[in-house]
């Protein structure tokens, strides 16, 4: 009797002993041409920081969540400690988390000279949208404008450039002291006669708009050239190929970077105070002012924390999608 009739002497599951393997795979760093003790996972490529499995890919099981989260719990244990051991750690707490100093700044009294830090937080939310919208607006033209190749454009792209090169190299609250005090002083009818909000925004306006328009061009530049050669192999114009073809495919390439972006727009609407503005930075200013006591700043940081955490794990959110769809687009 052949010995190999003893008996299988190549599970059935991964195919016959003659079949053949590339390197990669008996290294087992390919995708397996079978299924070997089929668990139900994908494949992943190799150096791939995916979530395996339905398993917590940043804890690892179960006991990796004990690990974490003892490791957690003596990382604070050992800040909350350090603080309480200061010499000056009743002072600070006194000064900077003091609950009735807290809750009267949050609520404010007009009569006592200081304002609700609460309500003045919303004046920072409307001026987060506003200039939100009209930053994704013109950036995208100063994005196109620089992107465009015709030679009658070439000033504008010169000036393109100049505003972006400008803007982003002068600091913002600069930016701010410049439209909120300059603008004013040139007695324009309809222009020198707006509000500090409106000035405020004007400035967060054009700065961010030279940062935003380099995010589009960045992903302006992600879409291949063969997707735009394909648009216009199809009898598509330029302009059609450049709204159906190419903009939808760049617009969700940088929707990550883009979100980081507004996420530091909304903390840097709390910069227009300094001309005046009662937004939540300068309502918590003016407590601490009258009282002096500094827990208002605190509720404003709870604030802006409240607003821009959930934009933050957002975020994090369209990242992992995003890789999790190249990820599965790459598996055979």
């Amino acid at each position: 009797m052949d010995e190999h009739e003893d008996g299988p002497a190549w599970p059935p599951s991964a195919g016959p002993p003659d079949a053949e393997f590339s390197g990669t795979e008996l290294a087992g760093v390919g995708p397996p041409s079978a299924s070997v003790g089929d668990t139900g996972r994908t494949w992943q490529p190799p150096g791939s920081f995916a979530r395996r499995g339905r398993g917590s890919r940043l804890l690892g099981g179960v006991s990796g969540t004990v690990i974490s989260t003892t490791s957690t719990l003596v990382v604070l244990g050992a800040l909350v400690a350090i603080f309480l051991l200061a010499p000056g750690a009743r002072a600070v707490e006194h000064a900077f988390f003091n609950p009735q100093d807290m809750w009267a700044s949050f609520v404010g009294d007009p009569q006592k000279g200081y304002y609700s830090v609460g309500a003045a937080i919303w004046l920072n939310i409307k001026m987060f949208v506003v200039a939100e919208v009209l930053i994704l607006g013109l950036a995208l033209v100063i994005a196109l404008i620089r992107q465009s190749a015709h030679p009658a454009l070439f000033p504008i792209r010169i000036l393109a450039t100049g505003y972006v090169d400008l803007f982003r190299g002068v600091p913002l609250i600069l930016v701010i002291l410049a439209i909120g005090l300059g603008v004013p002083a040139l007695s324009l009818p309809g222009v020198s006669d707006q509000s500090n909000a409106v000035y405020g925004v004007t400035a967060l306006v054009l700065t961010y708009s030279a940062y935003v328009s380099e995010v589009y061009r960045a992903g302006l530049n992600s879409v291949h050239q063969s997707q735009v050669a394909a648009a216009l192999s199809l009898g598509l114009p330029r302009r059609t190929a450049l709204r159906h073809v190419i903009l939808p495919q760049a617009v969700r390439n940088i929707i990550p970077p883009l979100l980081n972006d507004f996420i530091s727009l909304q903390k840097d609407t709390a910069l227009v105070g300094v001309l005046g503005t009662i937004e939540a930075n300068k309502a918590a200013e003016i407590y601490s002012e009258q009282v002096f006591n500094f827990s208002s700043f605190t509720v404003a940081a709870i604030l802006f924390l409240i607003l821009t955490i959930p934009l933050a794990r957002f975020t994090d959110h369209l990242i992992e999608r995003d890789r999790n769809r190249r990820l599965a687009g790459a598996a055979p």
